[in-house]
């Protein structure tokens, strides 16, 4: 139980990838705060199932497109919990649009859930003075392009540059870092078949699990000397270089 007494708020926790790394942490003895925008009912069954392990667990609603509200949420959170130690930033819209079809609303939001509302939780974490870790949920493709998704694409990047930065800029007190997947998921709507047709953009011919990228999470967490690191679990897929033509982190 390395974190045992240890209480991790991760956001986008009901779903996906962000329930696996919730289940992931609370094995390891992290107390969770769960949260969730629209997915109510799978984030109280989420709660549940972590409180039969033996562990706390937190429910919280809170819409990150709304970041200027977002520092009064988790300040009001994080006392009625008694302090976050871990913030896992996991929330995300993957949202289709181009270029040439960009329009501030669509930036706007994706900047918003990406970037400012993630930026506002590290900097109310930092000011606290209470030592914690930080690990951010990025996308393969921050070092790379992907012209189908520029609204998403652009807040994943913000979010990837101000790993790098804040844990400078934050250290000792925070250790920031990244994780980054790449196919593990299809993207709503989307089958298996999704992942069969792309494993082919990887070096090692295949897609990973959400609990590939739990593992580097739980890692991170508990890697004491780390910090300003970003973990590709793409299966390689990084050191292609095939833009669009490679799916994102489900």
């Amino acid at each position: 139980m390395a974190f045992e007494g240890s209480t991790t708020l991760i956001t986008g926790a009901s779903r996906r990838i962000g329930r696996r790394i919730s289940l992931t942490l609370a094995a390891a003895g992290c107390d969770i705060a769960v949260h969730y925008h629209r997915s109510a009912t799978e984030a109280e069954a989420l709660a549940r199932e972590i409180r039969d392990m033996g562990r706390k667990a937190w429910v919280s609603g809170h819409d990150l497109a709304d970041s200027d509200r977002t520092g009064e949420w988790f300040d009001t959170l994080s006392a009625q919990i008694g302090g976050i130690d871990i913030l896992v930033n996991s929330a995300s819209e993957y949202c289709e649009d181009r270029y040439d079809e960009l329009d501030a609303r669509k930036l706007s939001r994706s900047m918003a859930i990406h970037f400012l509302s993630p930026l506002v939780m590290m900097r109310s974490m930092y000011r606290s003075g209470r030592e914690g870790s930080v690990v951010n949920i990025l996308d393969t493709r921050a070092v790379d392009r992907d012209p189908l998704h520029a609204s998403y694409h652009l807040g994943k990047n913000a979010l990837h540059t101000a790993t790098l930065e804040l844990a400078a800029e934050m250290a000792p007190t925070l250790r920031i870092n990244g994780v980054a997947p790449g196919l593990i998921l299809p993207p709503e709507g989307q089958d298996e078949n999704w992942l069969e047709r792309l494993k082919k953009t990887n070096p090692m011919d295949s897609y990973g699990d959400p609990d590939d990228v739990a593992e580097a999470v739980l890692y991170l967490c508990t890697a004491e000397f780390v910090t300003g690191q970003t973990i590709f679990v793409d299966g390689g897929r990084h050191l292609k270089g095939l833009g669009h033509e490679a799916g994102g982190n489900g």
